[in-house]
């Protein structure tokens, strides 16, 4: 099912978007932005989801519908699909920026330039209430609440509680 917000942002629903799925928390709650726009990005999302699902470190909690959007910054590029997970992390924000970025790569995900296309993004918004600014990792995420990627997923989660 699909609800259509504006011209330019439509919502997709799945049977596991958006899901609650039951874990215990052992951790500490983190939400993560998932975003791709080379070839079958819902598809992708699906797979992560099931990594996650069955990840010792980094358990799936929740997660949102998914958001087609633009792209900004580079402009000339495909749409965008996004959606946030909730996670259930033992790792530290820096072992989990390394997960993370293994994931990527694992997903075939290139870095060309800034806001280029890609495969897979996956962001870390919120780590707990955690405050993080280096160089390499800020929480939470700077632009989260200026994204309709973000937002428009998390306002939906948080409706749903």
């Amino acid at each position: 099912m699909k609800k259509i917000l504006t011209d330019e942002l439509t919502l997709f629903f799945f049977p596991t978007f958006p899901k609650r799925f039951a874990t215990q928390k052992r951790g500490k709650r983190v939400v993560l932005g998932i975003g791709g726009n080379i070839g079958n990005s819902i598809r992708r999302f699906k797979k992560l989801l099931l990594l996650f699902a069955h990840h010792p470190r980094v358990r799936l909690v929740q997660s949102a519908p998914i958001l087609k959007n633009p792209p900004f910054g580079y402009k000339k590029q495909p749409d965008f699909y996004n959606t946030l997970f909730v996670v259930d992390t033992t790792l530290s924000p820096f072992r989990l920026l390394q997960f993370l970025l293994y994931i990527e790569k694992r997903f075939k995900r290139v870095r060309t330039f800034k806001n280029a296309p890609r495969t897979l993004d996956i962001d870390i918004i919120f780590y707990e209430d955690k405050k993080v600014q280096t160089k390499k990792l800020i929480i939470p995420h700077p632009q989260w609440h200026t994204r309709d990627a973000v937002t428009i997923p998390l306002k939906y989660m948080l409706e749903r509680r």
